[in-house]
């Protein structure tokens, strides 16, 4: 891949916040200006083609979690409409509980703790109680217990989570395992059949590079009909483009969670952007992504007297984030000063957050701490 064609950054910006949203890659900029393009010509005359993309992102999803088909995947708009789908489509019973992380993103928090009117318990445990967080949520589990939900990668430390752990512990007791997966696809590789999640999710506008207002859903298929559908219309019926028919019923593949029209303009650019992940290959990615994170731990390890690491160091909790504290500084006040000096970050969690990608140059990562060192 050349870094350079395919990312085409302004040179005056050391971009570190594809945790927050991703500049395109060169071909899905493109992508998208076509499909504009022909909707300002010829409108929806080749909309039959448009369908054709819109299978292969389907399909290009499922293979990049490994689904068992792409029949199980849904396209919606974002992670916090498929956490509703979920939380709101369980049968949920006086006295059930479920389990989360305090730490998680309030997208996966949130939704959970609005069904405690309804009699759900919703256990929330600390993230940093414990260095094995998977028993600690594994130890919260009891006899009512009917969902555990966690991030792959918690979106302020990076910390990854051992999601196959959990997964089996939920399988062998027969506990929903609901995975928010935006802060991996597309970074790290992922196997829905091997984490044995029941319900995924991922906005496609961080690690996956593409525009915001498409999302994955992943659904087991044995599962699917169990979720009470709150949303319907035209595109959710196993029928879809039979208008006059009378009968209908909602479809049996993911598409019977879309219940309306779909962007089409986010499905072209997220296909585009997909298109890439595949030709580099996600085990290649992963590898440049890691890379990336230790090389910002040696730097951050460099700089001790002056900072301090939030995320952990464990080969096995690395993902593409990484986040820090400057000592005896305003992490506010930091931030502000590296984005006016181009340094494209975050402030999460109490410090700093940078999360760059696999086409990220470690001389950029390097010029970036020069630029904080300035600062300080």
């Amino acid at each position: 891949m050349n870094r350079d064609r395919e990312f085409p950054l302004d040179e005056d910006i050391i971009y570190l916040n594809h945790a927050a949203v991703a500049p395109w890659p060169l071909r899905t900029g493109r992508a998208i200006q076509r499909f504009a393009d022909e909707n300002m010509t010829l409108g929806a005359t080749h909309y039959p083609s448009w369908l054709e993309t819109e299978q292969r992102l389907r399909e290009r999803l499922a293979r990049l979690i490994n689904a068992p088909s792409a029949d199980d995947i849904s396209l919606l708009k974002n992670t916090s409409e498929a956490l509703s789908l979920v939380a709101y489509g369980i049968d949920w019973q006086a006295g059930d509980n479920l389990l989360l992380l305090r730490q998680e993103f309030p997208s996966n928090r949130i939704v959970w703790e609005s069904l405690r009117p309804r009699g759900v318990e919703v256990r929330e445990l600390d993230l940093f109680a414990s260095d094995d967080p998977e028993a600690l949520l594994m130890a919260a589990v009891d006899g009512n217990t009917r969902l555990l939900t966690v991030s792959s990668v918690q979106y302020a430390s990076g910390m990854r989570m051992d999601i196959e752990r959990l997964g089996r512990f939920c399988r062998e007791r027969g506990i929903l395992f609901c995975v928010d997966a935006i802060q991996s696809l597309g970074a790290l590789a992922f196997d829905v059949q091997a984490c044995q999640a029941d319900f995924v999710m991922a906005d496609g506008h961080k690690w996956m590079l593409g525009p915001e207002g498409v999302a994955l859903f992943y659904t087991r298929s044995d599962l699917r009909r169990r979720l009470r559908l709150h949303q319907y219309g035209w595109h959710m019926l196993e029928h879809s483009g039979d208008f006059d028919r009378v009968e209908w019923r909602p479809a049996a593949s993911g598409r019977r969670f879309e219940c309306g029209t779909p962007n089409m303009l986010g499905i072209h650019g997220l296909e585009a952007s997909l298109a890439l992940i595949e030709e580099t290959g996600i085990r290649n990615i992963e590898g440049k992504v890691l890379n990336n994170t230790r090389h910002i731990m040696d730097l951050i390890e460099e700089h001790g007297d002056r900072l301090e690491p939030i995320s952990r160091s464990a080969p096995s909790r690395l993902s593409g984030i990484v986040s820090f504290r400057v000592k005896a500084a305003a992490q506010d006040e930091i931030h502000r000063r590296l984005m006016a000096r181009g340094v494209i970050c975050a402030s999460r969690g109490g410090g700093i957050r940078f999360s760059p990608h696999f086409h990220t140059a470690p001389e950029q990562i390097a010029r970036a701490f020069e630029i904080l060192a300035e600062i300080l």
